[in-house]
């Protein structure tokens, strides 16, 4: 009798860490750009968390889809990770921006809340470099120095 292998249960994105950290950073950028559309900061705080908030929700619906599973012509993992970087980049500079001349009540909020999506943009990347080194794909994999013996 054969036997049958089961293919191993898929954890859904929306239930992972990974989706969790990426969901939470999602609310924090829409809710740094609403405050500073409310309080009528300058056009660049708007256009950069509002570019933000798009980049971000493109990787969630990705990733919710598995599209990146479908499109393997790219090495959606990098792409992310370097996301990450530069979207933590982005709103340091943004949010220190905003933080320095203290001019409205909403502009300090905003910033405060693009500070706090930045570190969890960083932690998204960590995340992602993590599983990236677990699960290496490719020619080249690390292998222990016992298993070379």
């Amino acid at each position: 009798m054969p036997t049958v292998k089961l293919k191993p249960k898929h954890r859904p994105f929306c239930f992972s860490v990974n989706g969790h950290v990426k969901m939470l950073r999602l609310a924090l950028t829409v809710t740094s750009m609403t405050l500073f559309i409310i309080a009528q900061a300058p056009e660049p705080y708007i256009v950069v968390t509002g570019f933000e908030v798009t980049v971000t929700f493109f990787f969630i619906v990705l990733y919710i889809l598995r599209l990146d599973q479908l499109i393997n012509c790219i090495f959606w993992p990098l792409l992310d990770i370097i996301n990450s970087v530069v979207t933590a980049v982005f709103m340091i500079v943004i949010s220190v921006l905003a933080l320095i001349p203290e001019t409205t009540t909403y502009i300090v909020l905003g910033g405060v809340f693009g500070l706090v999506a930045s570190v969890l943009s960083i932690a998204d990347g960590a995340l992602i470099y993590r599983k990236l080194l677990f699960n290496p794909s490719g020619p080249y994999q690390k292998s222990a120095v016992h298993d070379k013996l």
